[in-house]
């Protein structure tokens, strides 16, 4: 079967969008400075080519195989009939993108766009492995996520997939909506880490005999605000793109995606900033980029369907939850997730989600009746599903080929254990006094 096909673009609309998906790899470079600067020292060159080669394998597993499962509205597709409706399961576009014409069409735009998301998405759980993941490892549980996971998901949601037709077959609004990615890129990616922080294990030193968690500080903050800067101007491109190829919005909209991703990402850092000045006697830094990053991530869904009011709320409400979120399952629950990216990805992606439904204007989309059981809906489907489907995966990746390095190689620092050289060869970088014994 075939659905409804994306929304035609005009000449100028199409150049316009093609200028906003060229801004989303800085989503990718600003994830991997955050992700490097909130780890240790002696890994630091480690994450950063860990973010390179995920992105390489993300972007050629994905033409190769992911596409074909995700394909775009309106291409061919697999579907069955329940209740007396067509529901669209699954793609069944060619390997390899082929006969795809690459041009200003809105399949080939979504391509480009999806071979960025992709990647963005395969970013996160390096956060969550720091220090301790096998770079081949990461590859492996890459190909994974690019090639099914992602993919079948993303179909789902924007390739007219079933999540898209809770609307149109059973009334329930206009169906599960997702704009710019909080649920099909962020929560994605953070569920993945979470299945990665499980199977990986904490590192040493992280929880005493008694279970007390001991704090390991990034080695840079710096380079995480500024990835934090670089993520702004990328998750710019991301919600606009998105917004315009999936949701048919009006060109004319992306002012006010601009406006709403701008507002959320400070609400949320300026939220953090109080948070933690009133909790611990000054503002965190490594949290208030944390909170900035949650801030990106919650906008992504709604950014182009509430008012600047709503975009202010969206972000203080994800600065709000942010630190007692990482708190919860650093202290209580025993999740070593060294950047946030559980927290950050997965919990702010499904405030994200909720925000469509309790704070988006309703004549954007035509009505909202039943908006919130579809939301409820496309989340319960991440949980019960999605997560379990990530985690299986690398859980038998894991048993075919380890992904944790050994103690050894945790001791060194995965720079000299995995690369024979340490991204700062000036300093002692092997230090644990900050670790209590």
């Amino acid at each position: 079967m075939t659905t409804q096909p994306l929304t035609s673009l005009s000449d100028a609309s199409a150049v316009l969008c093609t200028l906003l998906v060229f801004m989303v790899p800085m989503a990718c470079a600003g994830l991997a400075l955050v992700n490097t600067g909130l780890g240790r020292s002696r890994s630091a060159a480690h994450a950063m080519l860990s973010s390179l080669c995920v992105v390489g394998v993300a972007a050629i597993v994905y033409v190769i195989l992911g596409f074909s499962f995700q394909g775009a509205a309106g291409m061919p597709a697999h579907a069955f009939t329940f209740g007396g409706k067509a529901w669209n399961w699954i793609a069944a576009a060619p390997f390899f993108l082929r006969g795809l014409r690459f041009d200003f069409s809105p399949v080939s735009l979504t391509v480009l766009l999806q071979i960025f998301s992709v990647a963005l998405a395969a970013l996160i759980p390096l956060s969550s492995g720091a220090d301790r993941w096998r770079l081949g490892a990461t590859c492996a549980s890459t190909a994974l996520l690019a090639g099914w996971t992602y993919p079948l998901f993303a179909h789902w949601v924007w390739g007219g997939g079933w999540l898209a037709q809770l609307g149109a077959n059973y009334g329930l609004g206009a169906g599960f909506i997702d704009g710019g990615g909080s649920g099909t890129i962020q929560v994605v990616g953070g569920l993945t880490a979470l299945s990665i922080t499980w199977i990986l294990r904490p590192r040493p030193g992280k929880y005493t005999a008694d279970g007390a968690s001991a704090a390991i500080p990034g080695h840079n903050v710096v380079l995480a605000l500024l990835g934090c800067t670089c993520s702004w101007l990328g998750w710019l491109g991301l919600n606009s793109a998105g917004a315009i190829l999936f949701r048919g919005v009006e060109p004319s909209r992306v002012i006010l995606i601009a406006v709403n991703t701008t507002l959320s990402a400070a609400a949320s850092a300026l939220t953090v900033a109080v948070v933690t000045r009133v909790r611990f006697g000054r503002p965190d830094a490594s949290l208030v980029a944390n909170g900035w990053m949650a801030g990106l991530v919650a906008s992504s869904a709604s950014a182009a369907f509430i008012k600047p009011a709503a975009g202010i709320l969206v972000g203080a409400v994800a600065g709000t939850v942010l630190p007692f979120a990482i708190d919860v399952l650093e202290s209580r629950l025993g999740i070593d997730d060294p950047g946030g990216a559980i927290s950050v990805h997965a919990i702010a992606g499904v405030w994200g989600l909720f925000a469509v439904a309790a704070l988006s204007d309703v004549d954007v989309h035509g009505g909202s009746r039943g908006q919130w059981l579809a939301q409820l809906v496309g989340i319960a489907t991440l949980l019960g599903f999605v997560l379990p489907l990530t985690y299986g995966l690398n859980w038998l990746l894991d048993r075919v080929y380890r992904q944790r390095v050994d103690v050894e190689g945790e001791w060194r620092g995965m720079d000299l254990h995995e690369l024979g050289a340490g991204a700062y060869p000036e300093f002692v970088i092997h230090s644990d006094e900050f670790i209590e014994g």
